[in-house]
């Protein structure tokens, strides 16, 4: 079988439904997969789970038909956000999992998030599994069953179990974005106690309201409306497969994934001890290594993206990590992997105990003059070339860090250039002391771009 290359990324697979992903695409992946584990000596059932956009009843279909055909035996999971596919994997006799979703992406996209025992595939992973898929297979001897599991009501006991009874009282606003958060998320914030205001609770894979991504400031908008109209103390909003959060404050302000790694760490290096790694993203503020060392932890900038993120936990034994877009991930009380809902409950727990306010917690930090994350449209083939040259260009005139793009250190500020793994797209972000500080790094960005043939235009899908 013969299909397009580029949808295996990364992190994960993943295009457009109907032109490069299709259910022969699904079925083609199931088989590669199984036979992938095969490789691997890894005998034993699949969990399969999905999110709610409309395509993902065929793919499933295709993927479980791929899999059993191959003699593997599926755990499905249903319509699920993928945090809970991750948790299944510690909870059942499974020797892995697929959960078919388009995270983030608008809805005509969808995808596969791909898990070898209890740890994510990419990379060249991901490239043996194209290699497996596009191979001549046939059918096993035996057929793999399939079985159908409830684990919803498991996974909330689980989460209220390590957060506890809220200390106080709390008045919060959730954003589900009609997304697969939809359908966990209403619960999960009655049994801690909360008193909320949910919206766009519908889940509808259509995405009918507005886009659920929180690395957006536009999709968090009624989010901050709200808080703003309720009294709420936080507001929190999920990402279309629940596996990033955004949160705003009480007076509607942007509490930016950075910012809220700081008070997770402070919280984890106060209970736990001093010394300890915490991982985070190159598109961090400054703030967040300064907080770090102030808490007696050691700050490690790593490159972005949740597979290498959880790879570098296990390196260093890292309680917790994050990332600027929302995925926060939590080895410390629960499994390592990015969970939105969790983090939820996690963060209402922390400013239950500390009876304080987030803006409060976190009043003494620093606030850098910044952008969001910029993304700038270009092309696939050329992006990672584009990047070359970048740091080529800025080390010969400044510091760089290159673990992931390059981060060109100003002394006052600095800029980041780096290729999404995802997207046809050059993610750029400045940070500085002033604003006119914060124009001129980004002007030399820009000029730089421009000269190299990129208009630095931000992208009109944000």
């Amino acid at each position: 079988m013969c299909f397009s290359a580029s949808i295996f990324r990364q992190y994960d697979v993943r295009g457009i439904v109907g032109r490069d992903l299709t259910p022969e695409v699904a079925e083609a992946i199931g088989r590669g997969f199984a036979a992938l584990l095969s490789e691997r000596g890894l005998d034993g059932a699949v969990v399969v789970g999905r999110d709610n956009r409309p395509s993902g009843d065929a793919l499933r279909d295709a993927l479980v038909h791929g899999l059993t055909a191959a003699g593997r035996s599926v755990v499905d999971i249903g319509v699920v956000p993928t945090p809970l596919m991750y948790w299944t994997l510690h909870h059942e006799p499974v020797v892995g999992g697929i959960q078919i979703t388009g995270s983030h992406n608008p809805p005509e996209y969808n995808g596969f998030k791909i898990c070898v025992g209890t740890g994510s595939l990419h990379g060249e992973g991901i490239q043996r599994l194209y290699a497996l898929a596009i191979a001549p297979s046939s059918n096993a001897s035996e057929a793999g069953t399939v079985r159908t599991i409830e684990v919803i009501d498991r996974y909330l006991d689980d989460i209220v179990e390590k957060t506890g009874q809220l200390a106080r009282p709390m008045r919060v606003v959730y954003d589900c974005g009609n997304g697969a958060s939809a359908v966990v998320a209403p619960q999960l914030f009655a049994r801690l106690g909360v008193e909320c205001t949910g919206l766009f609770t519908e889940s509808d894979g259509t995405f009918p309201n507005h886009h659920p991504d929180p690395t957006v400031p536009e999709n968090l908008a009624d989010c901050i409306a709200a808080v703003r109209d309720t009294g709420a103390e936080l507001g929190i909003a999920f990402d279309g497969d629940g596996d990033r959060i955004g949160v705003v404050d009480g007076a509607g302000r942007i509490i930016w994934g950075d910012h809220l790694l700081i008070l997770y760490a402070r919280d984890v290096l106060a209970r736990t001890g001093d010394g300890q790694s915490i991982i985070f993203d190159v598109k961090c503020s400054q703030a967040l290594p300064d907080a770090i060392r102030a808490a007696h932890g050691v700050p490690i900038m790593w490159k972005t993206g949740h597979s290498l993120i959880k790879d570098k936990m296990k390196e260093t034994h890292a309680p917790i990590a994050g990332e600027m877009s929302g995925h926060m991930f939590f080895e410390e009380g629960f499994y390592g992997h990015d969970d939105a809902l969790y983090a939820a409950a996690r963060v209402l727990r922390i400013l239950a105990d500390a009876g304080q306010s987030i803006d409060a917690l976190l009043a003494d930090v620093p606030h850098f003059v910044s952008t969001p994350e910029i993304r700038v449209d270009t092309d696939d083939a050329i992006k990672f070339e584009i990047v070359a040259d970048a740091v080529a260009h800025f080390r010969a005139r400044y510091d760089v860090i290159d673990v992931d793009g390059v981060r060109v250190l100003f002394g006052d500020g600095w800029g980041l250039i780096r290729a999404s793994n995802t997207q046809p797209v050059l993610v750029l972000r400045f940070e500085a002391r002033s604003e006119a500080r914060l124009a001129e790094i980004r002007g030399e960005f820009e000029t730089w771009l421009r000269a190299r043939g990129v208009d630095p235009t931000p992208s009109a899908h944000g």
